[in-house]
């Protein structure tokens, strides 16, 4: 099995992932580009791995070339590579949510398939993954799901989420009288959208938070009382007859009823509910 194969079925690519071409960002940058990176971005498409690890898209990686790098160069004070288009500078491919970087080491004296990658990461920490593209993105998506069960929290399997323009809601809900417990209403939401897969989360007290899917990552929610009692919602917009239709049944079955209807980013979807 290849690295790009291991990763393929470890993290199952979307059905139908956005066309790129990177004929442009290769001219813009003037390298020829890993083909093994190419082809990952064709099968994903612009997207991100566990909540954690971004794919950029042609358009990101000439924007982020080279002034993310400057900028966390002169930010942080040292590098110990220079960054491109000096010889055998850094050229970033992808991020992590926490504001780290993957990169190439583009070494004028090796091909592209054999450059090494580097992240650097949030803390000025510098690692050297082993392998090519496909053998990083597998061995941090790993190192990510397992540290989040090591966390106990509860993860079905590691996920991509392509980049997409979604709408969000945010239910506030208040409880009836002789609403069963979280754990129950946790369980009934679920199996109002079964099959899911669970996206992990946390516990701190009497405090909750669950994350899941839909089987087809179409519908992203949290379930939680963190920070206030409520269901987050993220899903395409084509799609919300059929998110109403399931969510708002399920809500009255958990014994709860909905309180208000958040605003998020200015806009606050449902209103007639809130």
């Amino acid at each position: 099995m290849t690295e790009l194969e291991r990763l393929l079925a470890l993290v199952p690519p979307p059905p139908s992932p956005a066309e790129t071409d990177w004929t442009r960002a290769e001219e813009a940058l003037g390298l020829t580009l890993p083909p093994e990176f190419t082809a990952i971005v064709r099968r994903y498409g612009p997207g991100t791995f566990c909540d954690e690890f971004s794919l950029w898209s042609p358009e990101k990686a000439i924007e982020e070339n080279p002034g993310r790098l400057e900028d966390l160069r002169l930010m942080l004070g040292h590098c110990p590579h220079p960054v491109h288009p000096e010889p055998g500078g850094l050229v970033a491919w992808g991020s992590d949510s926490v504001g780290g970087t993957l990169a190439w080491l583009a070494d004028p004296a090796g091909s592209p398939p054999h450059w090494k990658t580097v992240y650097w990461t949030r803390d000025d920490d510098f690692e050297y993954p082993a392998g090519g593209v496909a053998a990083v993105l597998t061995a941090l998506i790993e190192r990510r799901t397992a540290s989040m069960r090591d966390r106990g929290a509860d993860v079905d399997g590691p996920w991509f989420d392509p980049r997409r323009s979604d709408v969000h809601v945010y239910l506030r809900l208040a409880e009836a009288d002789g609403a069963p417990p979280y754990e129950e209403r946790l369980r009934i939401l679920r199996r109002s959208l079964a099959p899911t897969r669970a996206r992990g989360g946390f516990a701190n007290g009497g405090a909750r938070q669950d994350h899941f899917a839909t089987a087809d990552g179409r519908w992203k929610l949290t379930y939680e009382t963190a920070y206030g009692h409520q269901i987050r919602v993220a899903y395409p917009p084509a799609t919300d007859a059929q998110v109403r239709g399931a969510l708002l049944p399920a809500i009255e079955v958990m014994g709860c009823r909905i309180d208000a209807v958040v605003p998020v980013h200015g806009t606050a979807h449902w209103p007639e509910l809130g």
